[in-house]
């Protein structure tokens, strides 16, 4: 079933409280999803540099070693901070070529994200709890995606849960299934894009990722979506300042978006929408299908 949510905000009104909002919309959504838990907050970043979420399931570990070890391979400084299993690597070096090294050369650590704006965090177990632990609730930004997942297309773990990055900066979340990712991983592999998974959600964000590498807007990305993604599917996307949804020409997996001046937000289900401020000021709709919806912050 999986619950999806969704918080872009327009204006810096209420971007001290992103994870607060985010967090309560996810409480909502723990019906939808008990198994795994797992959320992306962006913010503004900082000038060319990079920052790679890690994940070494259910171990605390000291980072700095292969912090070092990363440093020789990109010729440039990596910063490190931890929370539980989570490490966060800070670098001005390339982050794709990090990604990639890391996946090559390190079995028991999990690339969970890479981007100048975006941190991941993700793990089995109650939603509320997976938000508590990686301290969701007091984090700023301006724009984050969640997701609680009933697993249906493979097991319940960290690795196999909601968000899914392959891309810089390039989110996905996902409530439905493709029946044609095995087919599509192989195509997206020649062309360069590397899998941590078998998860079914993972190989549509690596092919929104392969589309913007190759020059594509996030709407010309979801445009070949729609032709090349067989399956039921409601997308929320997080991009480098942007945020989007799309449903198939089906729609058969539930969505509704609520807008105000200051925030657009977009969940499975309206109670986790109710939960926002000004909310009944708000403009409310259904997404359409096969209707691409994106937003972006001001240059």
């Amino acid at each position: 079933m999986c619950g999806i949510v969704g918080l872009f905000l327009k204006t810096e009104k209420y971007r001290p409280e992103l994870g607060r909002h985010t967090a309560s919309m996810l409480h909502e959504m723990r019906g939808r999803g008990p198994d795994s838990a797992g959320f992306a907050v962006y913010d503004e970043g900082v000038e060319n540099q990079t920052r790679l979420t890690l994940l070494a399931e259910g171990q605390e570990m000291d980072w700095h070693p292969l912090a070092a070890q990363l440093e020789d391979v990109l010729a440039a400084e990596v910063k490190v901070r931890s929370i539980l299993d989570h490490g966060v690597f800070e670098t001005m070096g390339d982050g794709r070529v990090a990604r990639q090294w890391l996946i090559d050369n390190v079995p028991n650590i999990d690339v969970l994200s890479h981007g100048r704006q975006i941190e991941l965090y993700k793990s089995v177990g109650d939603p509320d709890l997976v938000a508590s632990r990686y301290d969701l609730a007091s984090r700023s930004g301006t724009h984050a995606i969640a997701h609680t997942r009933m697993a249906t297309e493979s097991a319940i773990t960290t690795n196999g849960s909601h968000p899914f990055v392959t891309g810089s900066d390039t989110c996905l979340v996902h409530n439905g299934s493709l029946s044609n990712h095995n087919q599509l991983r192989k195509k997206l592999e020649q062309r360069g894009e590397s899998f941590q998974t078998a998860n079914d959600s993972e190989v549509a964000a690596g092919y929104l990722s392969w589309r913007i590498r190759e020059g594509d807007t996030i709407d010309q990305a979801l445009h070949g979506a729609l032709q090349d993604l067989d399956g039921f599917y409601t997308f929320a996307i997080g991009v480098e300042n942007g945020f989007a949804i799309l449903r198939d020409p089906i729609a058969c997996k539930p969505a509704v978006v609520a807008e105000t001046d200051d925030w657009v937000a977009m969940s499975s289900e309206y109670g986790a929408i109710a939960t926002l401020p000004d909310v009944e000021h708000a403009t409310v709709f259904e997404p359409a299908p096969g209707q691409i919806y994106s937003w972006s912050l001001a240059a």
